[in-house]
């Protein structure tokens, strides 16, 4: 561990309240992480303390435009990872999230949900295959990657899915201030809030493409399962907002019965009142 430190000085520069400072450290976080042979030796500890600093690096970043362009640039990183690398990434960066969720202040959680909803946009992407997910000559057809689907669904079925409000530690990291005991329902409630949107940006709600229509059900078999299973009133009324979204199968109502709820209006003709 002091050795990866010693070949990772940039991490506190990244908190660092100097915006150039951090801007440096943020590209040598990029070039640090492209190395397959740095990538593939970082253990669990080494991810939570790069999260960390990427942690507060958005926490003094200022303005809303430098704060938007970090937040992609965070949630981009995955795509300079190595294949391997990404999910012991995205499970730090969840662990993150669901240990400083509770001291986000009012001023500054905007922010964070916007990286919390660009890291979820960014992690249904990846699900695509190496073509970027670009449609097949059929023109019918989305190409996704399964092994990648089942990574990402892993993730969110871990962490603002999971069934239970402990957060599952690695063993041998237990008694680490870096590992988080329990997964806050407001981030829990944050996820609930945007999986329809990014999961629609991604072309998961295509209903001619039938992969994505499995994968789709996997996400609402997922919503629907933790809300049978949370004993928590919030997380559990806004599971059952978010399957109702009438973006959904089964919820969209069809064209002919959106026709005559529109043109249904008794006679169709305004009332002048009785003749004389």
């Amino acid at each position: 561990m002091a050795s990866q430190e010693r070949s990772m000085p940039f991490i506190k520069n990244l908190a660092s309240s100097d915006r150039k400072i951090r801007t440096s450290a943020l590209a040598s976080l990029h070039t640090f992480l492209s190395s397959r042979q740095i990538s593939s030796s970082l253990t669990t500890l080494d991810i939570l303390k790069l999260w960390k600093g990427l942690f507060f690096a958005l926490w003094m970043c200022d303005r809303a435009i430098p704060q938007q362009t970090l937040c992609a640039e965070l949630a981009n990183l995955i795509n300079v990872l190595p294949r391997y690398a990404v999910v012991p990434w995205l499970r730090g960066f969840w662990a993150t999230m669901a240990r400083e969720w509770t001291s986000i202040d009012v001023l500054r959680m905007e922010k964070f949900l916007l990286l919390v909803r660009r890291v979820v946009a960014s992690g249904f992407e990846w699900m695509k295959k190496g073509d970027e997910g670009k449609k097949k000559k059929s023109g019918k057809e989305t190409a996704w990657d399964m092994q990648r689907v089942d990574n990402i669904l892993d993730l969110l079925n871990e962490w603002p899915f999971s069934l239970e409000d402990e957060a599952r530690v690695e063993q041998g990291t237990e008694k680490e201030e870096l590992v988080p005991q329990t997964i806050p329902a407001g981030l829990r409630l944050h996820v609930l809030d945007i999986w329809v949107d990014e999961a629609e940006k991604v072309g998961l709600l295509e209903a001619d493409d039938v992969e994505a229509s499995k994968i789709l059900q996997r996400l609402i078999d997922q919503v629907d399962a933790l809300e049978q299973a949370t004993t928590r009133p919030a997380v559990r009324i806004r599971s059952k907002d978010s399957l109702g979204d009438e973006r959904l199968p089964g919820n969209r109502k069809p064209a002919v019965e959106e026709d005559q709820t529109t043109t249904d209006g008794g006679d169709g003709g305004d009332w002048d009142g009785f003749e004389d």
